[in-house]
């Protein structure tokens, strides 16, 4: 049988057409190639043969070929495994991005390399006490004025310092919720986020159903969800939804409805070709449990339901600018995760009464969790972390036994003067807690000078030490500074010391260090853990960077490799071009050129 005359003409035609949509696309991933988020495009493309009802007039024997190509769909250039990789180091770069920001907010603190701080206060008391110890300068009110004075700036500075911690508590829970500021927080970040990627879920959905790719909501919807892996872990899966997934009611792949789910069926029931149905998106949060146990919570779930039924949210359940370490956040997830039973949702990310985690991310992993670290631990968890409590607890220690220590001495020397009242000897402590007017409970937030010793009903001891049963004037003083030099740990202080406070400082343990080498002490973890995230905050970036590189060879949009298939494709043009000729010419000799007789 001769083929049709103008079926050469339709496939040229389809070559035609192709390859012009081809060299649109190349225009369009050009334009697009500084775009944020966007992911270069192809035609993607099959072989048409006709089966029915062209081949049912053909001989048998006849070879189907040679009816052109047919456009499928335009399609993203993506690689799952890449994007997977992109963003579970996106939430370990998003973790250490935030703790440094936190470190960083300490450093004002503890850092003395740059201002006289704490440690500078205890060496200018130190120099008032060698000043003050000699024989009639004891007795000087102005030297006891000068190291009043020397005293009261250092409890002025651990004052200060426990403000700033509690500053930089508040700027940690603000950045957590940003309700009441001008910027949101990561929960309305989060949550902003959700809606939008859940939103998106149906829009893309409804048109791919109806023929439209919608490639760039795609992209808007990665973004999207790249910027949400920066704040939580969470994993990505794509699926059909229950109606076109292949599996029936009673879990079967291989019945006809199964069947029917996936495949278009001929009268017999046996399939002719798959159904082009698109895919939903579900998102996963990773989280641990108090146990350890890794668990998930649905955070979107495709398109399923109305509204926003599809998506969960996030919201603060506990905390508050002036209890910010008491932060809890509860996740709801969708509302198809609630439906299939899950009994985590909602779920309690916050502490039990008794200061237990409840339920946490692992390890580094996001900046939502490095907020949590700072407000929640102490140092003393199983991983060690160090939040802003470690940091004021080391204060807090530091205030109460140098406030114990220095009270105990002057007690102590009180004990030989003959012009106190009995009753009053134990009431010549220097320092108390500033709210409750006593020397008990000191913090580095309420230490103060005691009122008694700046209205002059108190002063340093100059009749000598009842511990060691002398009366020489400086006894006191020279015990002060024994007591600034001597190291405190668990063990005895000095077998002179010892004596005054064993009974009365209960616990003095400064992990043996002295009162300045505790600050040098502090200043140096503190610095320790700052250069271990910033390394670490240095390898994530890298190891980002390098995904993102990776990604951007498969989905960016390259010049040199554009030009290359514009090139292709502008040959593959023109060779249809002339297909179309030649046909034409060949045709115009079959009808002008055969079929007379006799010519």
């Amino acid at each position: 049988m001769v083929r049709a005359s103008f079926a050469g003409f339709s496939t040229a035609l389809s070559a035609l057409q192709a390859n012009q949509k081809r060299l649109d696309i190349i225009g369009h991933n050009l334009s697009n190639m500084n775009t944020v988020g966007y992911t270069r495009q192809q035609l993607q493309t099959s072989s048409l043969n006709y089966r029915t009802p062209v081949s049912n007039y053909m001989n048998g024997s006849e070879v189907i070929v040679g009816f052109g190509v047919h456009m499928d769909k335009v399609t993203q250039i993506r690689d799952p495994y890449l994007d997977a990789q992109y963003r579970s180091q996106m939430y370990k770069a998003g973790y250490t991005d935030s703790l440094q920001t936190s470190l960083d907010s300490l450093s004002k603190v503890f850092d003395e390399s740059q201002i006289d701080g704490i440690r500078s206060a205890f060496d200018d008391i130190m120099a008032a006490l060698v000043d003050m110890q000699d024989g009639p300068k004891v007795n000087d009110a102005i030297y006891e004025s000068e190291l009043r004075a020397k005293m009261k700036a250092l409890t002025n500075m651990l004052n200060s310092a426990d403000t700033k911690i509690t500053e930089a508590e508040q700027q940690e829970f603000m950045r957590l919720d940003g309700t009441n500021t001008s910027e949101n927080g990561a929960i309305q970040n989060v949550n902003d986020i959700l809606m939008q990627i859940g939103n998106l879920n149906r829009q893309i959905k409804q048109n791919q159903i109806l023929g439209q790719q919608s490639l760039e909501l795609m992209d808007e919807r990665n973004v999207l969800l790249d910027e949400l892996a920066s704040y939580i872990p969470i994993e990505v899966t794509y699926y059909k939804d229950q109606a076109h997934d292949g599996i029936d009611a009673n879990s079967s792949t291989t019945s006809p409805d199964a069947l029917g789910e996936v495949y278009h069926l001929d009268n017999n029931g046996n399939p002719m070709f798959k159904k082009e149905w698109p895919d939903d998106l579900r998102v996963e949060m990773l989280y641990t449990d108090s146990t350890g146990a890794t668990k998930r919570l649905t955070l979107i779930e495709g398109t399923e339901g109305s509204g926003s039924d599809n998506y969960g949210h996030l919201e603060l359940t506990g905390g508050s600018l002036a209890d910010p370490t008491a932060a809890e956040i509860t996740f709801h997830g969708s509302k198809a995760n609630l439906v299939a039973g899950n009994t985590n949702n909602p779920l309690i990310f916050g502490k039990d009464t008794s200061g237990n985690i409840l339920n946490q991310f692992p390890e580094d992993s996001g900046s939502i969790q490095a907020t949590l670290d700072m407000l929640w631990k102490d140092g003393t968890t199983s991983d060690g972390k160090r939040g802003y409590e470690y940091y004021r607890g080391e204060l807090d220690q530091l205030a109460r036994v140098f406030a114990e220590v220095m009270n105990a001495i002057n007690i102590d020397g009180a004990q030989n003067d003959t012009t106190i009242n009995a009753a009053d000897k134990d009431k010549q402590y220097l320092f108390y807690n500033k709210d409750s007017k006593n020397p008990t409970g000191i913090t580095a937030a309420n230490i103060s000078i005691n009122s008694e010793w700046v209205n002059g009903n108190v002063h340093v001891s100059t009749a000598g030490s009842a511990a060691n049963g002398t009366h020489n004037p400086n006894d006191t003083i020279l015990n002060m500074l024994e007591a600034m030099g001597v190291t405190y740990g668990t063990g005895n202080v000095s077998n002179n010391l010892d004596k005054i406070l064993k009974g009365v400082v209960t616990d003095y343990n400064l992990r043996d260090n002295s009162f300045a080498d505790f600050m040098n002490h502090t200043s140096t973890v503190l610095a320790n853990d700052s250069y271990h995230n910033a390394i670490t905050m240095k390898t994530n970036v890298t190891v980002l960077n390098g995904i993102q590189n990776s990604r951007d060879e498969v989905s960016g949009v390259s010049l040199d490799e554009e030009a290359s298939n514009m090139m292709q494709f502008a040959s593959a043009y023109n060779a249809a071009s002339r297909l179309m000729t030649a046909l034409d010419q060949t045709l115009d000799t079959l009808i002008n050129s055969t079929g007379v007789v006799g010519r």
